[in-house]
């Protein structure tokens, strides 16, 4: 097979846009190819990470960054990247038939060993077995020999993967900075010993967060519904259960991470300031599924702060997680980072911040060297709404915030509002309206020299999507005909001119609430999706609705079988995996919510979620995050 660095190859390169995407060689990227293939074949894995979307939202995701470094980390294991290609490109390469490569040694990916795609949305499926095709490797995992690669696949949406199961070897659930090289390692040792895929397979479907989806078998009944899920294997456990990185000062971090040849959409350095969420929002999935909180230490951060600024020459700096100003340290951290990033014109940004902790002393640190936009997530326009969801914040926690970052300068502020939530009514969604028109109320009513000369509020908006592993999996998703009188209802209400409303599409958002609780079944619904033309459905230019429309249309029930509201006692497809969180606590949960009542964050007590199984961060006995009532103070 030709090789991508042919003649051939560097032709059509010319002829895409942003060649750059493709051919490697960016600053701290990582080559062992010299070293790595004088090893002998039996004792070396390739392992190929893929990305099932185009280079700046690859490029842009931290968790490539760190699986990248964990497992060049390995002996005798070398890492490469790919990424979807653009449409461009794609036609390019099946019109000269030529295959899909790898970007550092542009090694065709039917060559690797192991093909692990990181998955973080529904919508990117087509991408996957797009970009298998390109491979020449067969798209489902039945079809495959010992010859062609190991095909995995993991990240956040690997709690439910049942739609595509059939096109995967293995499936990893849960933290995979540790536990993806462990893995690699026992790979590397059935291959020395010639072994079989099938051998490796059983070794280690017995791993925390290793599932091996062949091993199972759907059982469904007359209605279409899951009426079982049978293990048809021995060696493989009744229940999957997550892989953990218990103590988070020892995940990884990675030393020197690679900076793009072209701006991405994130294009700064990232340091994960901890893990999980305390909050219990109802609708949030990460919030459960990333259960417990961990956290890492300000020196660990700190350090990695200083090392990372001088090696990579970025101006940004950012603080990720679910809530970055849940941090029990937060403040600490700042006032030692702010010199730091000051002094070199370096800004430090603090996204996902809550409305009910931005205030005072950080507010103004944090106006010295940010003052352009802001954002914030009310998610519902009424109090009533935010208590169905748990959110844990008032109006008054809004306005607070807003006249704080008004008095410290800012003059952009973006909105996040979920439309379609469970119990919501027209009041509700009015009361959005009515929401942003008294922020601009409030601005107005601070004094002109203590606040920006003008405002821009975005009011952002998209629809409700139920997901597994949360106490709203049982709840329907709105039709598209609700949906666009709810968005037009929110149209014709924000029309002032300091503000901008922008809303998710109708159609995708219901092919993904499809595959997020969808089952083996849809495998050859995103098949015929595929082959009809689908690609890319993340992106609005590319998405195609009637391709989907007729893919759905092959399976009864169609698209309304998965956006149902489910029966209490209904089994879902991923009733096999564990999370961590029970079955019986998301019931409760989503009985309190239909009672309009909130429950307490794991801050200020256990609500017994079943995580403190774990043992681990806040679920410790001693945890520092425990409020001081709960500890007797």
């Amino acid at each position: 097979m030709e090789r991508f660095d042919s003649p051939h190859y560097r032709s059509i390169l010319r002829m895409v846009n942003k060649p750059a995407r493709y051919v490697g060689g960016e600053l701290n990227a990582i080559d062992k190819s010299r070293d790595f293939f004088s090893l002998p074949r039996a004792e070396r894995v390739h392992f190929a990470l893929c990305f099932p979307d185009l280079y700046e939202i690859g490029m842009s995701n931290l968790a490539i960054q760190v699986l990248y470094s964990a497992l060049n980390c390995e002996d005798h294991v070398f890492c490469e990247r790919c990424f979807a290609p653009d449409v461009d490109l794609r036609i390019l390469l099946r019109e000269r038939h030529l295959p899909i490569v790898s970007i550092e040694t542009m090694t065709p990916l039917n060559e690797f060993d192991i093909i692990g795609f990181s998955l973080h949305y529904e919508l990117a499926y087509t991408a996957v077995l797009e970009m298998l095709d390109l491979a020449g490797i067969p798209l489902y995992a039945e079809d495959r020999g010992e010859n062609d690669p190991l095909v995995v696949a993991g990240g956040p949406i690997a709690c439910n993967l049942e739609p595509v199961a059939p096109f995967f070897d293995l499936i990893m659930i849960g933290d995979g900075e540790y536990h993806l090289p462990q893995l690699v390692q026992e790979y590397r040792k059935c291959k020395m010993e010639n072994l079989s895929k099938s051998y490796f397979l059983h070794k280690v479907c017995g791993m925390d967060g290793v599932y091996v989806p062949s091993f199972y078998e759907p059982q469904y009944g007359d209605d279409g519904r899951i009426d079982g899920i049978k293990v048809i294997e021995p060696d493989a456990p009744k229940s999957v259960r997550k892989a953990l990185v218990r103590d988070f000062d020892l995940a990884l971090i990675p030393k020197s991470p690679i900076v793009p040849n072209i701006e991405v959409t994130h294009d700064r350095m990232i340091i994960e300031i901890f893990r999980g969420c305390a909050r219990g929002c109802r609708f949030c999935q990460a919030g459960f599924t990333y259960r417990p909180l961990r956290e890492r230490s300000p020196e660990k951060l700190i350090d990695a702060a200083k090392h990372l600024i001088d090696v990579t020459g970025y101006d940004e700096i950012g603080l990720l997680s679910l809530s970055t100003s849940d941090y029990s340290r937060l403040d600490d951290l700042t006032r030692v980072l702010l010199p730091m990033t000051e002094p070199r014109h370096i800004n430090l940004s603090l996204p996902s911040l809550r409305l009910d902790s931005f205030e005072g002393e950080l507010a103004e640190r944090l106006a010295r060297i940010r003052r352009g936009g802001l954002t914030f997530a009310p998610e519902a326009g009424t109090q009533r709404l935010r208590d169905v969801i748990n959110k844990n914040i008032t109006e008054d926690d809004l306005f607070d915030a807003a006249v704080t970052a008004f008095e410290n300068g800012w003059d952009r502020l973006k909105l996040y509002f979920m439309l379609g939530l469970p119990t919501e009514t027209d009041e509700d969604v009015q009361a959005i309206v009515d929401l942003t028109m008294r922020l601009l109320s409030v601005w107005r009513d601070i004094p002109k020299e203590r606040r920006s000369k003008r405002l821009m509020v975005t009011v952002s908006t998209s629809f409700f999507i139920p997901k597994p592993f949360t106490p709203f999996q049982w709840e329907r998703q709105i039709s598209i005909e609700e949906m666009k009188a709810k968005q037009a209802l929110l149209a014709d209400g924000l029309s002032d001119r300091r503000i901008s409303y922008r809303w998710h599409d109708f159609e995708s958002s219901v092919i993904e609430a499809v595959l997020a609780r969808g089952d083996r079944r849809l495998s050859s619904v995103i098949e015929h999706a595929w082959r009809a033309g689908a690609y890319l459905d993340a992106w609005h230019e590319h998405f195609d609705p009637d391709i989907w429309a007729e893919a759905l249309s092959l399976i009864p029930g169609g698209a309304e079988f998965y956006t149902r509201e489910r029966d209490e006692d209904e089994l879902f497809p991923w009733e096999h995996l564990d999370f961590g969180v029970t079955r019986h606590f998301f019931e409760r949960e989503r009985k309190l919510s239909r009672e309009g009542s909130v429950s307490l964050s794991c801050f200020d007590g256990c609500s017994g979620c079943g995580c403190d199984l774990w043992q681990t961060g806040i679920c410790l006995p001693s945890s520092k995050f425990k409020s001081g009532a709960e500890e007797g103070e």
